[in-house]
């Protein structure tokens, strides 16, 4: 009986034993500044290869922008990212047709690619666009106190 409650009791340790868990297939976008030459896109590509769990990455020299796929973590690309001493962040733009309200100021960008506007809270349309009430009874003529001109 010894040998068996010992194996028993080895089974359920393995059993209770924490299993990793997985990361998901990711695809992070980056931002990079300043990426002129072939120098610069092979400084960038060896620091994220350098990142456990990394796949593939894609720079596209004309939009500055930098894409790893991967089993990874957004935070530590970005971070394995500025290593290399540029001005780095993820990346800003969105279709405009994910975009509630796409003309409005914040969501404007010259340096945006076609068809992209950047990616901005719903809240900023909201508060454009609320009139204050204190201004509109300003000429109501149920107001006795209004404007007498018109």
């Amino acid at each position: 009986m010894g040998v068996e409650r010992t194996m028993e009791y080895i089974s359920e340790l393995l059993k209770m034993r924490r299993k990793k868990k997985k990361k998901p297939m990711q695809t992070v976008a980056l931002r990079v500044a300043c990426i002129d030459c072939e120098g610069c896109e092979r400084k960038i590509k060896q620091i994220l290869f350098g990142v456990k769990g990394v796949k593939s990455v894609v720079v596209d020299t004309k939009q500055q922008k930098v894409t790893v796929m991967g089993y990874i973590e957004p935070k530590k690309v970005l971070e394995a990212a500025k290593s290399t001493r540029k001005k780095v962040e993820l990346w800003p733009y969105v279709p405009y047709t994910m975009v509630a309200n796409p003309y409005i100021s914040q969501a404007y960008d010259k340096k945006a690619p076609p068809n992209m506007v950047r990616k901005v809270l719903d809240t900023a349309s909201v508060n454009e666009t609320t009139i204050d009430d204190s201004y509109s009874i300003i000429f109501s003529d149920e107001n006795p106190n209004s404007c007498s001109i018109m």
